[in-house]
């Protein structure tokens, strides 16, 4: 219930102390003392005991606080971006690893008890680290123990929990079928909790569309710490996790999938040109053939800066999966896309699991072991930064050379195209919450680094945010699209004060187009005081009933690169 602030009377020694706190780190702010961070454990122990009915001795491996031993390893496994890894990121008071559907209700009930902010996480490839860092005291609930991946090839389905990851999805498979697979992504380490809550989406979605296009069923801890399954939760609800994002309108312990029919022998290429070999008549070609040619073909290209033979020159790749035999594919290009200059010699047959092996740069994919998919690879991030974008309509040729001209000036930074159309066209734009589906195809921005240096960090976000202002022209318009999946604050953060659905509403509409409305009214309705909450998530309705807001004020995303200092405006009430 919102109540009206008490009068405050500020005399003007207090008021220099307000201005002297306010520029305090963030770090600093967000770090309860190691007394309060006791009482706060304790107190949570004891809740999570209770709602659990488990005697504490046989919950504390699950729970751990700031003075825990295993805390730092807990909390580094699932670290994906290096940026977010380092003695000034803010930390959570408490972490949870549940092991049950109990486990994670309690963990709901007693965060919102103690009125902290939980994020969630399941694989940790949030790219701008929303799931597991805060400006805000908060809590991690970590679902990697929560894993299970039930395939039952009779009925062509699988079960499969949030924390699972797809390289554990399509072990599980492969144990099954070897003509079988999902439509999902090609990094193995992803967590299938947010990868198909926002979307999904991998290098057979010319052919069947979607991950989330295949999902039958999901079961969510709510507001309340309820399990609902989907004829619980309703079709609204249902609908929002399947392309909405999963964390702001509850914890999704995971999804009922339908497999999709895969051939015996798959093919897969790489094709590389240089800027002085045709690359820019390649990139330029690419857009009118790969989101148009067959929907068993999947031709993703990336473009990156390179010094060859003491030159920097611009390398364009097309990294392909067909979905038959490598006669076929390279006899279809022949004809349809000369400038790449495919040969059979370039080609290589394999299973479709093989396939997801060697697009994970796996060397003579057809002699690994399987089981390097069952590898978590824990505490092994990289500095990085992504960003994304949509193209309706194609780029001219004299603008791929602008491009190159461009990303060569900037010297690291790369780009991903990866094409649509096939299936994709075919799916209503509100079937589910994603809305790109009539696209030509998307671009990811992406620059990896090594060197652990705030100096070195801004450099490079900085070729992030530059390379995105000079595609302005080139990419969606009026909102400028983005993939919920690939983070990105730079397109607008919420602070969920009074102004909370108007910052919600610039992201928004970039990740959700005219869906952002739907998802609106339906968090309102399913947790209308915005417990589930974080930097980029679904704000409440203005004015919605019992809707929590924080103290008046307005916070800095924490960045080291930008300096972890907070600006805050304090509404101070003087009469």
């Amino acid at each position: 219930m919102l109540t009206t602030p008490p009068r405050t009377f500020v005399s003007v020694p207090f008021f220099f102390f307000l201005i002297l706190f306010f520029s305090l780190p963030l770090s600093s702010l967000s770090q309860p003392s190691p007394s309060s961070s006791n009482s706060v454990y304790n107190s949570f122990l004891k809740c999570f005991s209770e709602k659990t009915k488990s005697p504490q001795s046989q919950i504390t491996d699950n729970v751990f606080s700031q003075s825990n031993p295993s805390f730092s390893s807990v909390l580094r496994a699932y670290i994906r971006n290096a940026r977010f890894n380092t003695s000034s990121t803010p930390k959570p008071t408490i972490i949870i690893t549940p092991r049950s559907e109990s486990h994670v209700s309690a963990a709901v009930t007693c965060s919102k008890t103690l009125n902290f902010l939980l994020k969630i996480r399941s694989g940790g490839h949030d790219y701008d680290g929303l799931s597991y860092i805060s400006d805000k005291p908060f809590f991690i609930l970590d679902l990697s123990n929560i894993r299970d991946v039930s395939v039952d090839i009779a009925s062509n389905s699988a079960w499969i929990s949030a924390g699972a990851t797809l390289g554990e999805v399509y072990y599980r498979i492969w144990e099954k079928s070897k003509v079988h697979g999902f439509p999902a992504g090609v990094c193995p380490t992803v967590g299938v909790g947010g990868h198909l809550s926002g979307g999904g989406y991998g290098n057979m979605l010319r052919k069947f569309g979607l991950s989330v296009d295949y999902v039958e069923d999901a079961k969510i801890v709510d507001v309340n710490g309820r399990v609902l399954d989907r004829k619980a939760m309703g079709e609204d609800l249902f609908w929002a996790i399947t392309g909405g994002g999963g964390g702001s309108y509850g914890v999704v312990l995971g999804y009922k999938v339908k497999l999709v029919p895969v051939p015996s022998i798959v093919t897969v290429f790489r094709v590389e040109q240089y800027m002085d070999s045709g690359a820019v008549d390649m990139v330029y070609k690419w857009q009118s053939v790969g989101p148009k040619t067959d929907r068993n073909l999947f031709m993703r290209m990336l473009i990156q800066p390179v010094t060859r033979k003491k030159v920097k020159t611009v390398r364009a790749s097309v990294v392909a999966l067909f979905l038959g035999r490598a006669d076929e594919v390279v006899a279809l290009l022949r004809k349809e896309f000369p400038e790449l200059g495919l040969k059979k010699e370039n080609c290589s047959e394999m299973t479709w699991f093989q396939s997801a092996l060697w697009w994970d740069n796996r060397v003579n994919a057809t002699q690994v072991d399987p089981k390097v998919f069952l590898d978590r690879n824990l505490d092994t991030a990289s500095f990085g930064k992504r960003k994304s974008d949509y193209v309706a309509t194609a780029i001219p040729r004299k603008g791929i050379e602008s491009l190159f001209k461009k990303m060569i000036e900037l010297g690291k930074i790369g780009l991903v195209f990866n094409p649509y159309g096939g299936k994709m066209a075919e799916v209503a734009v509100n079937a589910t919450p994603f809305p790109h589906r009539n696209k030509l195809f998307k671009i990811q921005y992406s620059v990896n680094w090594k060197e652990n240096s705030a100096e070195i960090e801004k450099g490079y976000l900085n070729q992030a945010k530059v390379l995105y202002s000079f595609m302005t022209g080139f990419v969606s318009k009026n909102p400028r699209s983005a993939y919920f999946n690939y983070r990105d604050v730079d397109i607008g953060v919420n602070d969920h004060g009074v102004n909370s659905y108007k910052e919600g509403e610039v992201y928004g509409r970039k990740y959700f187009g005219e869906n952002f409305d739907r998802l609106v009214k339906i968090k309102t309705a399913v947790d209308p005081g915005n417990f589930f909450r974080n930097e980029q998530s679904i704000p409440t309705l203005k004015n919605a009933k019992g809707t929590l807001l924080p103290e008046p004020g307005k916070a800095k995303r924490w960045s080291r690169a930008g300096g972890a200092t907070v600006v805050a405006t304090v509404v101070l009430h003087v009469f």
